[in-house]
């Protein structure tokens, strides 16, 4: 994970250079191994680099060899090995996956972006044709932001933390979307059907085990290209523990050699964290044991959390309560995981949007609703698991990959009938990809109920921040918190408590702007919360707060194998 800052039609090379040089290392800790500046007569790029592919000769900016292209990118590129043969004439300098968006861009320009398996954040500067381009992933993996100041330039970060103060408005840049010197915003390149979900047919692809499961084991074997020490992140749940699954069938090739190699890196280590005694640990421990993999169960104590809400806040550049309760046992697992020399995992985010995996699925009246639900839910993943994923490990210079947002996988998920992946009615959620993991994982695991890792490190853990909330916050703050925060108001004192922290650190109108405030049960988005007369007087991100299906035991021989599953 790296970061990266840049000002673009600037008129002063000296001020822009010492811009980046003061904003450029708010981002070091996403980059911890170098940072490099390419500063010229109109562009400014700095980049903080954590080396991950080709960590001798990768560092960045990257030049192309006629110094007519200059890119900073965060990000990694899956398939730039095909990408380098469709380049035959271009001069590779380096190893790095991302020295291929130089020679694509030359190909074919802007048509690049389509060709590209993988995340990325990146501004290119096309010195030749003086002008600039940034896109971001399709799926908003990594983070983006940008802004224009008093005097006109444009200004990129990988955070927040790096624009404001220095922009009249920070904005989110939104994922899969480019922007060049010619636009005046942001303008979408990635399409998709699945997009458009409440006006189109429903999708009638066969919800079948084995396809299933080969699509996903190719987004592993693609997302284990790597040249340093990686693991996985092991909660114990059936996402984590799939994508572990595979990664530790895979572990002993090398990617980039198609596995004729023996891995830089053959032992596989897993990572969970939780209080003493959660769920999480334990379940996590069992799926480690089954699969041999060199297990670190973390433990943090209730304690350690609560004082680390701020810091955590900080990093994660939003007050939103689902994510500051997840985040904040994720970042202290960052932490432990960097001391041991990982500095790439990969996780299971992904999947509940993908295959309907939240307890309130379990209450879609068909399977439109439930289709378009999903759809609105991967739309917004960059706000919430997306965001907290990156920026937890980032904020201790580790890289956190998702095969399950692989673009190739998310195609093939979302064009399986909703039908067959749809939870209710005795069919336990994502029964479509417990069978397609038979035999992989402990029966055990491999049915047990959905658990948000907020949840799963411990339920002491929610129930710990609600207490701490309402000891930090009075009644009274609460009463007047529509005076003091008019927009996007917090209605309980967990909300305040983080909505406050936030401000202490982003104060600014336009910050407070980027987070997304909403009613949400369980993860829900608020049209959800339509499905169940009961959802908006529980209304909770936590997975409890679905009565009558939180807590349930399941077992293969429960669940019903619906028709549309193959």
């Amino acid at each position: 994970m790296c970061g990266i800052f840049a000002i673009l039609d600037h008129s002063d090379a000296d001020s822009a250079r010492a811009l980046a040089l003061t904003q450029a290392p708010l981002l070091r800790h996403r980059g911890p191994d170098w940072s490099g500046l390419y500063v010229d007569e109109q562009v400014a790029l700095a980049h903080e680099r954590l080396a991950i592919v080709d960590p001798a000769s990768g560092a960045q900016p990257l030049t192309s060899p006629d110094g007519a292209l200059v890119l900073a990118v965060n990000g990694e590129i899956y398939d730039h090995q095909v990408l380098r043969q469709r380049s035959p004439a271009y001069d590779f300098q380096t190893a790095s996956d991302c020295e291929v968006l130089l020679a694509r861009y030359r190909d074919v320009g802007e048509a690049m972006l389509g060709e590209l398996r993988g995340m990325f954040a990146f501004v290119l500067w096309d010195r030749a044709a003086g002008t600039w381009m940034i896109a971001r992933d399709p799926n908003g993996i990594i983070p983006l932001y940008w802004g224009c100041d008093a005097e006109g330039r444009t200004l990129v970060a990988s955070e927040l933390k790096a624009l404001v103060g220095h922009v009249e408005r920070v904005h989110s840049f939104p994922p899969g979307h480019v922007m060049t010197s010619e636009d005046t915003a942001p303008r979408r390149w990635y399409h998709r059907v699945w997009h458009r979900a409440a006006s189109e047919p429903l999708p009638t692809r066969v919800g079948h085990p084995d396809g299933l499961r080969q699509a996903l084991a190719d987004s592993v074997r693609a997302h284990l290209m790597c040249d340093v020490p990686y693991g996985v992140l092991l909660s114990g749940g059936l996402d984590s523990s799939v994508v572990a699954a595979l990664a530790a069938r895979f572990a002993r090739g090398r990617v980039e050699s198609g596995g004729s190699e023996e891995a830089w890196y053959p032992r596989l280590h897993t990572f969970s964290i939780g209080l003493r005694g959660s769920p999480d640990l334990a379940a996590a421990q069992e799926v480690a044991d089954a699969l041999g993999t060199v297990h670190h169960g973390f433990t943090f104590t209730v304690q350690e959390g609560l004082d680390a809400l701020s810091e955590v806040i900080r990093h994660l550049e939003t007050f939103d309560v689902t994510t500051v309760r997840a985040s904040t046992p994720m970042w202290l697992m960052a932490r432990r995981i960097r001391a041991l020399g990982v500095k790439m995992v990969l996780s299971g985010e992904g999947s509940d949007e993908l295959f309907g995996g939240y307890l309130y699925f379990h209450k879609a009246p068909d399977d439109r609703a439930f289709h378009e639900e999903t759809a609105r839910k991967l739309g917004d993943l960059h706000l919430y698991d997306c965001l907290r994923a990156n920026k937890s490990m980032a904020a201790w210079g580790v890289e956190c990959r998702v095969p399950f947002l692989d673009t190739r996988f998310v195609d093939y998920a979302m064009s399986i009938d909703p039908s067959a992946k749809r939870c209710g009615g005795g069919r336990i959620e994502k029964e479509l990809l417990r069978r397609a993991f038979e035999g992989w994982l402990p029966q055990r695991v491999l049915w047990r109920q959905k658990e948000q890792f907020s949840d799963g490190v411990g339920y002491g853990w929610i129930d710990a921040l609600r207490d701490f909330a309402e000891q930090r916050v009075s009644d009274a703050e609460l009463a007047g918190a529509a005076e003091r925060f008019p927009s996007g108001t917090p209605r309980t004192k967990e909300a305040y408590l983080y909505r406050a922290l936030f401000e202490s650190h982003y104060p600014s109108a336009d910050a407070v702007a980027t987070v997304p405030v909403q009613d949400s049960i369980a993860c829900s988005s608020p049209v959800a919360l339509a499905w169940d007369a009961s959802f908006r007087a529980s209304a909770d991100p936590s997975g409890r707060a679905v009565a009558g299906v939180h807590g349930e035991s399941w077992s293969p021989d429960q669940a019903e194998v619906h028709a549309k599953i193959g």
